[in-house]
């Protein structure tokens, strides 16, 4: 199991290093009149700090290397 998530933690480092961010799809609730609903839809960007990942290529490789002494 730890080794799974080590490499699941790798790849999402690795990723977040070579993308720097992702849109995430939204939605705002607008006005209500009636039966009538009007909603926003919007794309919300994030940010990936570079700290965070290469953070999690290091606990990943650390669980690598425990998993393995095991």
């Amino acid at each position: 199991m730890a080794k799974i998530v080590g490499i699941v933690l790798i790849v999402l480092g690795i990723a977040g290093l070579a993308y720097k961010s992702f849109t995430v799809p939204g939605e705002k609730k607008g006005v209500q009149i009636g039966s009538l609903d009007l909603s926003v839809q919007k794309k919300e960007r994030v940010e990936v700090p570079t700290w965070a990942g290469i953070a999690a290529i290091a606990v990943g490789a650390g669980l690598l290397v425990v998993a393995s002494r095991k």
